[in-house]
């Protein structure tokens, strides 16, 4: 489970100390998949930052099942069980997909469960498995091998920030699928994604909206999209999604 306990950010600016995050408390249960939405600029980039140790908290604590993790870093976050997929993936010139599930998965890895989590996210293995992670790949290939190390790390928490940010529908179609996957597999470890798609938004447990560095409203998808929606088919779409209609 992961807590948040009055987290604020600030960042030092031209007119002064400005708040990202304003004390902000957050709780995500084991085996949930939480949508966090919002305007842009609400801090929602920043927030899935503090949570992976990228950035620290001003005020506030971060709790990783009754830990105490405010104070470290991102890599002894991933090695508490905390993955991260960047917004726009990192290049790796030189580097091997393989050698990359190797080094995300912090363990022997043999080349045959390297290649099953490559076909995981829909990727060919023996199209892939030997290409280095350089300008050769697309947007969306990059994105699904980055999902490929989250899954090789098996994390206890995964946060992925916009991960439909750059890359083409047939891309996104996949990339949906690939969540709706994971939630069902979903037990003891959970999954935060920061997002504005409806489609992402509708697979969600929970919707987190967050604005102005605060929580404007949070829920269960049900009581939240048709808030956000404001239309009768979102409830509609509620009701089918849930096994209700």
């Amino acid at each position: 489970m992961l807590e948040l306990k009055n987290v604020s950010f600030a960042v030092d600016g031209d007119g002064g100390e400005k708040e990202i995050v304003r004390d902000l408390s957050l709780t995500v249960d084991d085996g949930k998949f939480v949508v966090i939405t919002g305007p842009n600029g609400g801090g929602k980039s920043t927030l899935a930052k503090l949570i992976a140790g990228i950035e620290m908290p001003s005020e506030g604590q971060i709790l990783l099942d009754g830990e105490d993790i405010t104070s470290l870093g991102v890599t002894e976050r991933a090695n508490r069980g905390i993955g991260y997929a960047f917004q726009t993936p990192v290049r790796f010139k030189g580097i091997r997909v393989f050698d990359l599930l190797k080094i995300a998965s912090g363990q022997s890895l043999k080349l045959q469960e390297a290649c099953d989590y490559l076909s995981e996210v829909g990727l060919c293995a023996k199209d892939y498995i030997e290409r280095e992670v350089n300008a050769s790949l697309s947007g969306g290939e990059l994105k699904r091998i980055e999902i490929a190390t989250v899954l090789a790390r098996k994390t206890r928490l995964s946060v992925f920030d916009e991960p439909e940010a750059g890359i083409d529908l047939w891309s996104f179609q996949n990339l949906v699928r690939i969540f709706e996957k994971m939630q069902t597999e979903t037990r003891d470890s959970s999954i935060i994604v920061i997002s504005h798609q409806e489609r992402i938004l509708n697979i969600a447990d929970e919707i987190v909206v967050l604005s102005g560095g605060r929580i404007e409203r949070q829920g269960s998808r049900d009581d939240v999209l048709p808030k956000i929606l404001g239309t009768d088919a979102a409830v509609d779409a509620c009701t089918r999604l849930s096994g209700r209609g």
